[in-house]
């Protein structure tokens, strides 16, 4: 069996709500074990006898679309990867260090050259980004509240799907799901 962890978009925003215990529901009747969701925005940790990440966020979002009425967009990590992306450090840790907050964006696929221009062209005195691998990872200097950048302008300009993430929410799933911690600590303290 390998450890997962799939990260929904809009599980419950939009007027749509899921009880946690419903959605661990779902995923355990898609032959799933282990299954545990983390806090109430669309994380959850499953096992499966699958290897293919693609196959298993196909099978998920079949059975949600089935289950709940509407799509929802499905990014499947393995417990590997996700320490691999808790560990990564995209800016320097003085950037860090002065930023409100950085976030991740999980893409299904990784960024073309054109998609990434157009990414790097929504940088602001507030926003920057920086991509690695199926991960976007924005630093937002000031309070988000004040950028213009969102998961719908991204999705909107690279025309793809995706979900984002507080960098320490993350790290808090790593902690919990993966048996490998994370060996760098590259935020500050109450750095979403």
């Amino acid at each position: 069996m390998s450890r997962f962890i799939a990260l929904l978009r809009a599980i419950n925003v939009g007027g749509h709500t899921v009880k946690m215990d419903h959605l661990r529901q779902l995923f355990e009747s898609l032959g799933f074990s282990r299954v545990e969701t983390f806090i109430a925005s669309g994380n959850v940790a499953f096992e499966a006898t699958a290897k293919n990440p693609k196959i298993l966020e196909r099978k998920i979002e079949n059975k949600l679309r089935k289950a709940l009425g509407y799509d929802v967009a499905t990014f499947v990590r393995t417990d590997a990867e996700l320490v691999s992306i808790a560990n990564y450090k995209p800016f320097q840790q003085a950037d860090l260090d002065s930023a409100v907050a950085l976030n991740i964006a999980f893409l299904a696929d990784t960024l073309d050259d054109q998609s990434r221009q157009k990414l790097m062209a929504l940088r602001t005195e507030i926003d920057d980004f920086h991509v690695h691998a199926r991960e976007i990872y924005w630093l937002c200097r000031k309070q988000q509240s004040e950028s213009t950048f969102s998961n719908a302008v991204l999705e909107k300009t690279l025309g793809m799907r995706s979900t984002l993430r507080g960098a320490n929410t993350i790290k808090k799933m790593v902690a919990r799901y993966t048996s490998s911690r994370p060996r760098k600590v590259f935020l500050k303290p109450g750095l979403t």
